[in-house]
């Protein structure tokens, strides 16, 4: 922690677990003069595949689900680890798809031994809860620390009364979750924390019927996606990788895009300044040649010479 508590610095920017990040943000928060912290922590990113959807694409679905969730051996912060459906016949058969799909996710090595040890503890924690069942168990390793796919199934009702089944499992697993009918995949949408990314397959009578859902989500996350799946980040000026508490410490912000760089700055006012001394970023000629907002508008050329411009 001396990093954190060093007077020199102003900022911070983590990437980690949640008890790493929340011990780095309190410990900023307790300093003479406290900083903020951009920690990105926990998240399961959930998925809710509506009926339409399901029943047009369930094998397209099932198939991008297994790829996304087990890419990298389920070592992506963006890994969908919660997916949600109503019970029908379309959601027996989509899950004994993905189960097939599982089964035949071959082992891999994960990043380090604590990793490795981590999930294989988060799986056996997860296999214990009530109400929760183990459809399908992927290729095992045969060497090393190697992540083994697997993939869980519980209902709503029981993820409503069990916080624990929201909780981030780093690794190659996911977990499907039923619900009896709209009111109830509603519910579950309501209770959910915060996350990095929130994915929406349905088709566009889907989008009218579970508008007040979109409208959920929108809240709970940082970046939402329709018939797609979170895994691939791309770098970019639209895109926000942050969202909500514990996703991250602070949902105003981004750790990817352009976006980001406004983590460490600090916005400087220079009133009736002499242009002579004004940052080349504001003098009147603009020699930097950048972009810049003038009076509200933007600009680029050497435009502003006239007294009292606001940029």
């Amino acid at each position: 922690m001396a990093i954190v508590k060093h007077p020199l610095i102003k900022a911070i920017g983590f990437t980690g677990s949640f008890r790493g990040g929340k011990a780095i943000f309190d410990a900023a928060a307790q300093r003479p003069t406290p900083i903020p912290v951009y920690a990105e922590m926990g998240s399961t990113n959930p998925v809710f595949i509506l009926p339409s959807a399901l029943r047009d694409k369930k094998e397209e679905i099932a198939k991008g689900l297994t790829s996304s969730a087990t890419l990298g051996v389920g070592q992506f912060c963006t890994k969908p680890g919660l997916v949600f459906l109503e019970e029908s016949e379309d959601a027996a058969q989509f899950q004994k798809i993905t189960a097939a799909n599982f089964h035949e996710v071959a082992a891999a090595t994960m990043l380090t031994s604590q990793i490795h040890r981590a999930y294989e503890n988060g799986i056996e924690k997860l296999g214990k809860q009530a109400g929760v069942a183990r459809l399908a168990k992927g290729k095992s390793g045969e060497e090393g620390f190697q992540g083994v796919g697997y993939l869980f199934q519980t209902n709503a009702r029981n993820f409503l009364a069990n916080e624990h089944l929201e909780d981030e499992i780093f690794g190659p697993s996911t977990i499907a979750v039923t619900a009896s009918n709209k009111a109830e995949l509603v519910d579950a949408a309501q209770k959910l924390r915060g996350h990095l990314t929130a994915t929406l397959w349905a088709t566009d009578d889907d989008l009218k019927e579970y508008a007040d859902l979109i409208a959920i989500l929108e809240r709970k996350a940082g970046r939402l996606i329709i018939n797609g799946f979170p895994t691939g980040v791309e770098v970019c000026h639209a895109m926000i990788h942050g969202g909500p508490f514990p996703a991250t410490t602070d949902t105003r912000s981004t750790s990817v895009g352009t976006a980001a760089i406004t983590r460490f700055t600090r916005p400087v006012c220079y009133q009736n300044f002499p242009n002579a001394i004004l940052p080349d970023e504001l003098k009147n000629e603009n020699p930097l040649g950048i972009w810049r907002l003038v009076n509200g508008e933007r600009k680029k050329m050497e435009e502003a010479r006239i007294e009292g411009q606001n940029y």
